[in-house]
């Protein structure tokens, strides 16, 4: 039985999609590993140990790697915390 909580009840998730998904990085954690928001609230740790990610950045996700970082529109910044 799958967990409702289980991020592959979902139709993909992108650990197991042979797709990159976009994503927003929400924090960075130890162990080059970041706190994602996948879409729809739910959140999952990936690796960013291949790219040079901060919060804010929107990443390729292949397989749990970031794979790529995408610029971000011109104008854009990020609030920080303290900010927001």
């Amino acid at each position: 039985m799958t967990r409702i909580d289980d991020p592959c009840a979902h139709d993909s998730c992108i650990t197991c999609a042979d797709t990159a998904v976009a994503v927003t990085v929400l924090e960075l954690l130890d162990d080059a590993l970041a706190l994602v928001e996948v879409g729809e609230g739910r959140r999952e740790t990936v690796s960013v140990g291949l790219v040079r990610a901060d919060a804010g950045d929107t990443v390729l996700v292949h397989a749990g790697e970031a794979i790529a970082v995408l610029p971000r529109p011109s104008g854009a910044s990020v609030i920080s915390e303290s900010e927001g």
